[in-house]
């Protein structure tokens, strides 16, 4: 009998279960990366909106020659001023600009506490399709002003409001369906890892919008948003919401299982263990890693499914049932302000690099992506501390705790030349999004499958809904801030990301404290 070739020796050491579980995996990465790969263009854009001209300062004169200089003269319709697109061509750039960023943040901090609402009431997979095909259209709607020759703020601005709204189908949703597949155990490494999406995301749009922004930026968001489009189509013909709708056997451990499809739950309840039972090491994948309000105990997971009564068996989580579970208004108040950080960075940082290192749109915009590869590495690295320690709370404080002289330093170096600033870039990327990534993660399934819940099963869509919406909130102000800051000096808007920083730190004191205690406690 001849020997199988490695490639199928390969394929078969896997079961058919964990073939699924890989599947989802990458498939929910990709829906995600679709959603922030259409979100990164208007930062990329706003260089070329508008320009420095004659009309600036003497100083910014000699940058736009210097950057006229360094570009090859491309053929311009006809209605672009010396200064940009109209009506972002004024003095008071920075503030419309801001007025774009402030819209799109807004409605998507709003509608994400409906969404999560409106989601778990809905099948997972109809409802991403919807929002993904939804949020093409108005992708491509802002680029479409280009061709058409659109003059009016208010276009752009309802454009953006539109994407904001349907954009907040994209997390609950994919955090739903990736908490089914996945337990506890490894829950930060495996998120962490997953998370990556919003870099990869983040860099995909950087470079696709920087392709066209100098020649044509009307395509530097058509693109996008036929990309989310197409994905959109993917995610109706192949998204699995849950093992069970394929009777897999691929529960997120194999004595806890919790199903969290939008038209059919199941609901867990928890066996008492014995004794014996409970001096058995954990298995990871069941392990909780977040603090009990009442004590320091660490609660293991081992439960029973019992079958529900159809849809409405088990009622859905109120808003203020949510908020009432351990640790939700903690971490949803600290990602208020490192997503505030995070999305000033994202939205403001090929500008900055654009006056500071004096390079064109196309360039300030491939530079910006460093920013993302070290928020790549700080989503995983944070996660993988996470579970090391079983401390989230402090994992985040202790980056945070970093974050804020980073800051410092990147506003200093990177005004000494384009390699201190590569490696500030890479620096502060891991520490402003390490935090951020694991709270809407790792952190955020946790508390939504919280022993408090009893086996409520309907309620990870909405605690992750309410701790997005919370931070998305940060994520609207922070970018408004900066475009209201920017005019009286870039250090000011650096001083304004160190001061949110120490706000985020300031919320999880608590929560850091009771796990130091609980660390002592258990050595004694």
């Amino acid at each position: 009998m001849a020997q199988l070739p490695p490639g199928i020796r390969f394929i078969t050491s896997f079961s058919r279960d964990q073939w699924y579980r890989a599947f989802i995996f990458s498939l929910t990465f990709w829906l995600y990366v679709s959603f922030h790969l259409s979100r990164k263009p208007i930062s990329i854009v706003k260089g070329e909106l508008h320009k420095h001209c004659a009309a600036s300062r003497e100083v910014e004169l000699d940058s736009y020659k210097e950057y006229a200089a360094q570009i090859q003269p491309v053929k311009k319709p006809s209605n672009v001023s010396q200064c940009g697109w109209e009506p972002f061509d004024k003095n008071n750039y920075k503030q419309l600009l801001g007025a774009l960023d402030y819209s799109f943040l807004c409605a998507y901090a709003v509608g994400m506490y409906l969404s999560g609402i409106i989601g778990e009431r809905l099948p997972i997979r109809y409802y991403l399709t919807v929002g993904m095909l939804a949020s093409g259209l108005f992708t491509a709607m802002f680029g479409l002003g280009y061709f058409y020759n659109v003059h009016n703020l208010w276009f752009y601005i309802m454009a953006q409001i539109a994407n904001g709204l349907v954009q907040t189908t994209g997390w609950p949703s994919v955090v739903t369906c990736i908490g089914n597949w996945f337990g506890k155990g490894r829950r930060g490494l495996i998120m962490g890892i997953w998370n990556s999406h919003t870099s990869v995301g983040n860099i995909l749009g950087s470079l696709i919008a920087a392709y066209w922004v100098s020649t044509c930026w009307g395509l530097s968001f058509v693109m996008p948003g036929v990309i989310i489009a197409v994905m959109g189509i993917v995610c109706f013909l192949f998204l699995i919401e849950h093992p069970k709708d394929i009777s897999c056997s691929c529960t997120p451990s194999s004595t806890s299982k919790t199903f969290l499809n939008g038209t059919s739950r199941f609901r867990v309840q928890m066996p008492t263990l014995n004794a014996k039972e409970t001096s058995k090491p954990q298995d990871p994948e069941m392990q909780h890693l977040l603090i009990d309000s009442e004590n320091c105990s660490v609660s293991l997971n081992s439960s029973t499914v019992v079958p529900g009564e159809g849809r409405h068996g088990t009622s859905a989580i109120s808003f203020l049932g949510a908020l009432r579970i351990p640790g939700v208004i903690e971490f949803s108040l600290c990602l208020l302000f490192a997503k505030l950080v995070s999305y000033t960075f994202l939205f403001w940082l090929p500008l900055y690099i654009t006056n500071v290192e004096h390079l064109d749109a196309k360039r300030a915009g491939d530079l910006s992506t460093l920013f993302d590869v070290g928020g790549i590495f700080g989503g995983i690295l944070a996660g993988l501390i996470s579970d090391r320690l079983e401390k989230r709370a402090s994992t985040c404080g202790m980056m945070l705790l970093l974050a804020a002289p980073t800051l410092y330093m990147f506003s200093a170096i990177s005004k000494m030349g384009l390699e201190a600033t590569v490696v500030m870039l890479l620096i502060s990327g891991a520490l402003v999004n390490g935090p951020y990534a694991l709270i809407t993660t790792a952190v955020s399934a946790d508390l939504g499958t919280h022993k408090s819940l009893k086996g409520n099963a309907r309620a990870l869509s909405t605690v992750t809904a309410i701790i997005d919406g919370t931070g998305s909130v940060g994520a609207a102000l922070g970018p408004l801030l900066a475009g209201l800051i920017s005019p009286s000096g870039w250090n000011n808007v650096f001083y304004m990301l160190m001061v949110a920083d120490a706000c985020a730190l300031l919320f999880l004191l608590r929560l850091i404290q009771k796990e130091l205690r609980c660390n002592a406690d258990h050595t004694l």
